[in-house]
């Protein structure tokens, strides 16, 4: 176990060269490698890269693109300058705790992926290992992260944050009474330092274009995916496209000639509930469901093979953090000390029996949801998986075979379950 430690604690040097170059054809994209001075607890400082890869065993370096103006038929990507979680600044480490790594840096890089299509309003995204774990709209930033982290405590310990709003007080408070690796934000007003600085290894990022994220939504990048061989496949970055009602396409199907279409529409705010829950489908690993209700997410089900099981994972998941919340807002305990509590005899299996009651009573907090799918429910039945829990609308792409199955079982439902196709799907692998 010492050696373990140990390795997580050593700060790797890399081999990686202070320039990389990829040509496609006569184009030329440059990247140089981000070094930060750290400065140390004796007063001296070392030039690091990134703390370690994806294991504390794995050189990583981190790129920024510097130079080359990218266009590949009548797509232009992103040009140099606008670097968000690359063209971190050792200035911009407010507090430096253990100084990031490499999953850190794409935790962040995935909150900002999320948020540009959420900067209209105070949101906060948590995000644990390249997922999000919660994520929510609020009145005040504090609002929005005290849902997010609500909605799943057990995940969001450990994990990141990204904000859209400047840092407040209030917000700094509650990011404080948790255990968080990474806090970021586009800045930190008066007074937040101090109150974060009481957790030491926390690390306090600052982006200010966070501000801008905006800009970035219709942005590509070249996204590589290196193989086993040494291969490399090269794609278009995502982009969502789903923006608005105006956006969505009905739910209609035909088949053996006849029409099916869903009987009842969606609410405004289940349209609102759509268009949000799908900015958070687009950073959540596929195959994937959501469950989503007032700017809120339920329940997050990921990387999943069939639909069905990841539309159950997440209604599992639903009732365990719904049941996790309960116990800490009753007895101040999460759910899982509250168990190891009764069974030593300290506290009485009552307690935990009423809690049990509630969840199964509400349904894990899923009536009343929008159920959001990365792709075309192939069959019903993961639809009815949602419909069983009492949701009230789903957001699919739409396109299979069998779509007149799925507006079927809306219409069956009582109520009636609205639904909206977006004509596009949301992998991300």
């Amino acid at each position: 176990m010492s050696d373990l430690k140990k390795m997580y604690s050593t700060i790797l040097g890399d081999q990686f060269p202070m320039d990389m170059t990829i040509s496609f054809g006569d184009q030329k994209l440059v990247y140089r490698k981000r070094t930060w001075s750290i400065v140390q607890d004796d007063g001296s400082a070392d030039e690091r890269g990134i703390r370690y890869g994806e294991n504390p065993d794995q050189e990583a370096a981190l790129y920024e693109l510097v130079n080359g103006n990218l266009t590949l038929g009548d797509c232009k990507y992103i040009e140099p300058g606008n670097g968000l979680v690359s063209g971190i600044d050792v200035s911009d480490m407010l507090q430096v705790g253990k100084h990031p790594g490499k999953i850190n840096l794409t935790d962040i890089d995935n909150g900002l992926n999320i948020l540009k299509y959420l900067v209209d309003r105070p949101a906060a995204v948590i995000l644990k290992h390249n997922n999000p774990c919660g994520a929510a709209y609020g009145s005040t930033l504090a609002d929005a992260f005290n849902k997010a982290n609500r909605a799943d405590r057990i995940a969001a310990f450990g994990g990141a944050v990204v904000m859209s709003r400047s840092c407040d007080v209030d917000t700094a408070s509650l990011l404080a009474d948790n255990y968080l690796e990474v806090v970021c934000a586009p800045d930190f007003e008066d007074g937040t330092l101090d109150i974060l600085s009481k957790r030491k290894n926390l690390r306090i990022i600052r982006i200010n274009r966070i501000d801008r994220l905006a800009e970035f939504e219709k942005f590509r990048f070249v996204d590589f995916k290196s193989l086993i061989d040494g291969g490399i496949i090269a794609q278009q970055s995502a982009v969502n496209s789903i923006r608005s009602i105006d956006d969505l396409q009905p739910a209609v199907s035909t088949w053996k000639e006849k029409e099916y279409r869903c009987d009842r529409q969606p609410t405004e705010q289940e349209i609102d509930d759509m268009i949000f829950g799908w900015a958070i489908e687009h950073g959540v690993t596929s195959n994937s469901v959501l469950y989503v209700k007032d700017g809120c997410t339920v329940g997050i089900g990921t990387g999943e093979q069939d639909r069905v099981g990841v539309a159950e994972i997440a209604v599992h998941k639903a009732y365990i953090k719904y049941a996790d919340i309960l116990c800490y807002d009753k007895h101040k305990l999460p759910y899982a000390d509250l168990e190891l509590a009764i069974a030593k005899g300290e506290r009485d299996k009552s307690e935990i029996e009423e809690i049990d009651n509630q969840v199964q009573q509400d349904r894990g907090n899923l009536p009343g949801c929008t159920m959001i799918s990365d792709a075309f429910f192939p069959f019903r039945d993961g639809a009815d998986v949602g419909i069983r829990q009492g949701i009230t609308a789903i957001l699919q792409a739409g396109g299979s075979m069998r779509d007149f199955e799925t507006i079927e079982a809306c219409n069956e439902a009582d109520p009636k379950v609205a639904m909206m196709y977006t004509g596009q799907r949301s992998f991300k692998h």
